[in-house]
């Protein structure tokens, strides 16, 4: 199916790529299709509106610049996509890149879920305090490099 981007004008995706948001995600709760697409700029993704060309929201894996991550949301929120194993799910942190990019944050306490065998998607709220808003990319990044060195 062809869908209009935001970043990158008309495109082909397969129908398989789309993802169902029965709850939309918050604050764009009336948008439940989009599309998870690879991002020209590594390690980012594009999630897509189907419908919107607009509204798209660019994601990263959490576990690149936070290896102790963990996803601390209610088992009934992961059950609510049909998620019973971990192994089932993908996990993805909603990135702000502001005019400095050095100062690119990724919201942690709201992760993006998604079931990888029934294509179906929930913004999820972390309970665990730890997790905030906007935790800097390339500050934790180098934090985890100075570790492994």
């Amino acid at each position: 199916m062809k869908i209009k981007t935001k970043a990158y004008g008309t495109v082909e995706v397969d129908e398989r790529q789309e993802i169902y948001f029965p709850y939309g995600i918050l604050g764009f709760e009336s948008f439940k299709h989009f599309v998870l697409m690879d991002a020209r700029e590594k390690p980012f993704y594009w999630l897509q509106s189907v419908d919107v060309p607009e509204i798209a929201f660019i994601l990263i894996n959490p576990y690149l610049f936070r290896p102790d991550y963990s996803l601390d949301v209610p088992g009934e929120e992961l059950e609510d996509i049909g998620i019973t194993d971990s192994e089932d799910s993908l996990v993805f942190a909603i990135v702000t890149i502001p005019e400095n990019q050095s100062k690119m944050t990724a919201n942690l306490q709201g992760p993006i879920v998604i079931n990888k065998k029934s294509r179906t998607g929930k913004q999820m709220i972390s309970d665990n305090p730890r997790w905030k808003v906007r935790h800097l990319i390339l500050e934790e990044l180098a934090a985890v490099r100075n570790e492994v060195c």
